[in-house]
């Protein structure tokens, strides 16, 4: 068996720790049950539950309902629009759903929750009353939808969700409910994951603060508001789902589209401890280990889903009570769990193939000014450019047919480096950005902005 197989199979001491934390949550959380699980590698190396009933626990395919997890397929969806050419993320609502009222947000700023509209809809709580109190998007968005300037900062909004889900509905002329099923359930195989509950499925509870009683909540449709929080699934369709939102599905979005989704298109709000929020994507920073995926919750239930690209980890726990379980704290404890005490195996280093054409003129050292920087071409076709000290600028390049390399990471992203050659054909300079990189600090035979003083390098006189 080699080290990537090996890699795949938890140690019992890991195991142990697993379901010692689930346990801990749900009996601290006061939680009639819990389930979880831990993908690796993409594929599922551990299931586990707790549970208030003696001698019964669920499994991985009892459906819960994961709230605001919803907004993570929602944004799918439209992501499968932007490909098609349908849509643009920079696009006004208006263009595709006209007659709103928010019709100056873009689609971006719906998606990054910085379209400025309020947190929750007028009246009384949507999540806990029926969706036919809210029949139009008026209903949802009250006379004043905005609480802020669009783009000026972000504020989630479940309502802006919403309009997604009718945008969904606008563009492909169908419901939003049928879009999923058809354009990301079933390619996905994701068989148990619904608007409605399918048994066997899980009953939602409130728990009293200071008794250890609960009641049932109420199972209400949500109507408009179904695009924002309406799905019940599994923790097995939700572990292939991170699967998914880690590598991508030709079928449904490709790996860049995910990657997109994945990427910070919005600062946190202030004073929360999050990186900020991607398209559908919730980013968090715990420890040194950077998280995505996206919590959730509605009365009755709890949920979160997290993965970690650098670990090749993620974790999903569902619990049915209102409040208590911190979900998604325990999912990415689940995540920590298993990054730090079996780190990932590399994959082996391999050279280029004998018939690759490698760029070797590009490789090696250069400098902008007088910052030394490495340009370093990998084995699967990616150049890298970064520091050679510990600080500074650091960015991946994919290589275009013309022979340029555009950005695909940090301050560089979507700009063109270009080697730009003397007439002999060797290469005089990198061209970044208006950057100029050369061999030697400000190189008297490049063409460096401002000119290279004639006197050149000198000491105190």
């Amino acid at each position: 068996m080699d080290d990537l197989a090996e890699d795949l199979e938890l140690l019992p001491a890991t195991r142990r720790a697993l379901r010692h934390r689930i346990a801990v949550a749900q009996s601290e959380g006061r939680a009639p049950s819990v389930v979880a699980a831990v993908l690796r590698g993409g594929e599922v190396v551990w299931e586990g539950s707790r549970t208030s009933v003696e001698g019964h626990g669920p499994d991985g395919d009892v459906q819960y309902r994961i709230g605001s997890i919803t907004k993570t397929f929602t944004a799918v969806l439209v992501m499968r629009l932007r490909d098609e050419g349908l849509l643009s993320l920079a696009d006004p609502l208006e263009k595709h759903l006209p007659g709103t009222g928010a019709g100056r947000v873009t689609i971006a700023q719906l998606l990054a929750h910085t379209g400025g509209l309020a947190a929750e809809t007028p009246g009384e709580w949507w999540e806990r009353t029926p969706g036919g109190q809210r029949p139009e998007l008026a209903d949802v968005l009250g006379e004043e939808p905005f609480r802020l300037e669009p783009g000026s900062r972000h504020h989630y909004s479940n309502p802006g969700y919403t309009l997604l889900g009718s945008l969904v509905e606008a563009v492909r002329g169908r419901s939003w409910e049928e879009a999923l099923r058809t354009e990301v359930l079933e390619p996905l195989g994701l068989e148990r994951t619904s608007g409605l509950p399918q048994a066997p499925h899980a009953g939602g509870w409130a728990v009293h603060p200071w008794a250890d009683v609960m009641m049932p909540e109420p199972l209400e449709d949500l109507g408009l508001m179904a695009a924002a929080g309406r799905l019940w699934s599994t923790t097995r369709d939700l572990a292939r789902f991170a699967e998914f939102l880690l590598r991508g599905d030709e079928r449904v979005l490709c790996t860049e589209s995910v990657r997109e989704m994945r990427t910070a298109a919005a600062p946190p709000e202030p004073g929360l401890d999050e990186l900020g929020y991607g398209l559908g994507m919730q980013l968090m920073l715990v420890g040194a280990r950077r998280l995505v995926g996206h919590s959730g919750s509605l009365p009755g239930f709890v949920a979160g889903l997290w993965l970690s690209e650098a670990d090749d980890v993620a974790a999903v726990v569902l619990a049915n009570c209102t409040s208590g379980l911190p979900a998604s704290t325990v999912a990415a404890d689940l995540v920590g769990i298993v990054a730090d005490a079996e780190p990932r195996f590399p994959r082996p280093w391999r050279p280029f193939l004998e018939s690759d054409q490698v760029p070797l003129e590009l490789c090696g050292p250069w400098y902008w000014g007088t910052s030394a920087q490495v340009v370093r071409l990998r084995a699967d076709g990616a150049l890298e450019l970064g520091p050679v000290g510990a600080t500074g600028r650091t960015a991946r390049f994919r290589a275009e047919p013309d022979g340029t390399w555009t950005g695909l990471s940090g301050y560089y992203a979507g700009e063109t480096l270009r080697a730009v050659r003397r007439e002999d054909g060797s290469v005089s300079h990198l061209d970044l950005a208006s950057f100029v990189f050369t061999r030697e600090p400000y190189d008297a035979d490049a063409p460096v902005p401002g000119g290279v003083d004639p006197q050149g390098w000198r000491g105190i006189g």
